[in-house]
């Protein structure tokens, strides 16, 4: 009996082990491949959810992305956003520049929640950025 306690446990963590190693081994996806798996998610979430109109709708989103999605057009597409969302953050700092100038303290205050809703886009807009450009090492 003694001998088999360790078996057990040593056979138990091997096979706990195997999905550890299994998900390390998955690399991790980025532009197109990422939208279609994305997408794909969401649709399980709608069937689950028992949402047909939504399901419906994130089937043809994910039969136009296998049709027309390209890596290099989704960079573009994700690079133009980061460019908007700096020229936001810009305008809206000139706003908050404006009302400091005329001391409104409301003013200022709603300038400066505006800024910072511009500048959390503006990162969101980065790190999607980032997801979509090939790795430097693939290159």
């Amino acid at each position: 009996m003694k001998f088999l306690s360790p078996l057990i446990m040593f056979t138990a963590c091997g096979l706990l082990a195997v999905p550890a190693l299994a998900a390390e081994q998955a690399p991790e996806l980025s532009g197109c491949a990422a939208k279609r798996q994305d997408i794909s998610n969401q649709i399980e979430q709608a069937k689950a959810a028992g949402n047909a109109s939504q399901q419906a709708g994130l089937e043809k989103a994910l039969s136009e992305a296998t049709a027309n999605c390209t890596d290099a057009g989704l960079l573009k597409q994700q690079e133009q956003k980061v460019l908007d969302a700096k020229r936001e953050v810009s305008r809206r700092q000139a706003d908050l520049n404006k009302a400091m100038d005329k001391g409104d303290p409301e003013k200022i205050n709603k300038r400066k929640d505006k800024l910072a809703e511009s500048r959390k886009e503006l990162q969101d807009a980065q790190e999607e950025l980032e997801k979509v450009q090939p790795d430097e090492d693939d290159e």
